[in-house]
Parts: structure tokens; sequence; C-alpha cells
């Protein structure tokens, strides 16, 4: 594993439609794999030729989940607008980035509740609301107003942890799909296909940058790289696990954005086999790809997702293998060298 290109991607700051930081580092990583150009949306696209007529597009997306400045009130609090699917139980006591124009400012997010001592048994046993966080930046209103403008952007502020054998950071979704896109395209001997390795913006809320980039290229197939849920932890049935930390690659069968091609899905698996690279299948009942937002354009596009097996999904504790991801990366180096074998027609 390129350890310290995936550290630098897990550990920038980007939440949908800022995704600035994160495209400066994915440009400068694939300096001389193709064209590079950036589209007026903010997807990073690089264009590496090939000697066949078909066109791949692998789309995995820069934007992590997070807030913008909603409201500052007459104390200097700062409330919050969720940029993402937040879920309110797991942000209590977080610390925190507000991205002003002239630098980072570090602040607590935290819920605006009494302290666990003065809470009757009723409140306690409450669920905590969205709308009842707000952000503390220790400073006086004045200074706050003063540095801060409505609609900076809010990221969470950790940074990678191995965990044992695992490696931990917020934004793993869906920055170790950015690293498995470049170090594959980097792995990849050849490729008889023109290849589009697209890092996409805005797909945590709706896929928006991976269809803007879909319409304009055109593809004959999509591969989109994402994380999935590895549910394989006390409490979860194991019907539920989804995937399972260190059984390697997921293999996606289907999500609630798209049903991946059959015939792609047999080609992954071909690859996998004949290449003894580590995988499983993945059925996701719920959850979306930039894969589901490219299908549909030009009348149709064979499409297919990669994922990285992840615990605490959409925390800031998202948990991977490094065995799986590097068994993304190999079994997509595999298919963009292969793609132009695959005959995807009904």
């Amino acid at each position: 594993m390129n350890l310290p290109l995936f550290k630098k991607l897990v550990e920038a700051h980007g939440v949908s439609g800022f995704e600035d930081q994160v495209r400066d580092i994915v440009r400068e990583e694939m300096k001389g794999m193709g064209d590079l150009r950036t589209d007026w949306m903010g997807n990073l696209i690089c264009h590496r030729k090939g000697k066949g007529k078909k066109k791949l597009m692998i789309a995995a997306h820069m934007d992590e989940i997070g807030f913008l400045v909603k409201h500052i009130d007459d104390k200097g609090f700062i409330r919050p607008q969720a940029i993402g699917g937040w879920d309110a139980r797991q942000m209590a006591s977080q610390r925190v980035l507000v991205h002003t124009k002239k630098g980072p400012l570090p602040g607590i997010l935290t819920l605006s509740s009494k302290p666990k001592h003065l809470l009757t048994p009723e409140e306690a046993n409450k669920g905590p609301q969205f709308d009842n966080y707000f952000i503390d930046l220790g400073m006086s209103a004045e200074d706050v107003k003063k540095k801060v403008q409505i609609g900076d952007m809010v990221t969470m502020n950790r940074g990678l942890q191995h965990t044992g054998d695992l490696l931990t950071c917020k934004a793993m979704d869906d920055r170790v799909a950015v690293y498995v896109m470049i170090e594959a395209m980097r792995m990849a001997k050849s490729n008889e296909v023109d290849v589009y390795g697209v890092a996409t913006v805005q797909e945590e809320i709706g896929l928006r940058g991976a269809a803007a980039a879909g319409s304009a290229i055109a593809p004959d197939l999509v591969v989109a790289i994402d994380i999935t849920l590895a549910n394989d932890i006390p409490g979860i049935p194991e019907q539920d696990h989804i995937t399972k930390l260190g059984e390697g690659a997921a293999i996606k069968i289907m999500d609630s954005s798209l049903i991946c091609h059959p015939k792609m899905v047999s080609h992954f698996k071909s690859l996998a086999e004949k290449n003894k690279i580590k995988h499983q299948i993945e059925v996701l009942p719920l959850g979306g790809t930039d894969a589901g937002g490219v299908q549909r354009l030009h009348g149709g596009i064979p499409a297919f997702t990669l994922s990285v097996p992840t615990r605490y999904v959409h925390t800031v504790n998202e948990t991977v293998h490094g065995d799986d991801v590097d068994n993304a990366v190999k079994l997509l180096a595999k298919y963009i060298e292969d793609a132009h074998n695959g005959d995807y027609s009904y």
C-alpha cells in the first residue's frame, strides 16, 4: 500500500461542492497518466487513450459528508447545516474544523443539552436531534462573525489511525476509492479501451458530479469505486453483515441506486478467480454509488460497482482492512487491461 498517498487523501478536507483540496492532491498524483481536465462542476477527468473504440469511465467521488455554517448567534455559537447523510447519534462531542478564507479554525461540535448530572430520566432516554447541535469556537461573537461567513465548510477533525490490522479515519467514504482508482490506473500495464478516470464531486448529495461527467463522456461502460457496509460486528445478525473486513474486495450485485450489469459482474468474478484475487459478493439493500448516476444516461450504459468493505460508515471512525484495499486495486487494474474483452450485449 502507498500509505503516504492514502493518508494524504483520507485526511484531506472537502464536503460536497467544496472538493478543492482533494482535487489538488488527485491532480498532482495523476499527472502523466493521461490528459487532465476539470469540468464546470469540478470533476477531475484523466483520459488515457487506448487502441480500441470503447470508452470506460471509472468514477470515485472526492466529497465527504460534513457541514456548512448556517447561522451564527449573538453569543458566537454556530448552527450547522448537514451535507450528506449524518446520523445524529454519531455526532456528539466531536472536534471539527471550520474552514474560513484565512484558514481552518478548531471547534467543538456538541449538543445543546444539560450535562448528564442534570437530566431527568425522560430527557436521558430521548435520542439526539440534529437541530440541537451547535459549534463552539471558543471566541467572542464579534471575533466569530469577523472570521466566519455563512456557507463556510465544516469538517471533522480526525487523522488516520492504525487500529490493529485496520486503518481508521474520517472520509474513507470515498477517499479510499479515489486511492484505488489512482493506484489501479498506475498499476495497469495496458488498456485497449479509452480510460476516463474521474474523481467526481457531490456524490453524497445525489450522485450529481458523476451524472454530469457521464453525460459529457458518454462512456460505453462505467465502473464506480466506493465503500460498502461491513457490519461484521457484535449485535448485527450474520445475514445483515453485507461484507466482512479482510475477506477481499466486494463485487456488488445491487444497491438501491442500481442493479449491476450481470455480465459485468461475471467479468469481474472471472478476473478475480483467474488472478487469485481475494473477493466477496455484496448485496446492499440501501445506498447508492456513482454507477447509479451514470447507467441511465444515453439510452442505458452497462454499469458496475467495485466496493471496499468499511465498518462504521458515515462516522468519524470509518475503518477498512489494508488487504481489501490492495485487492480492489489489483482487481480494477486487471479489469482495465481486460475491459475490451467484455461482451455485455443481451
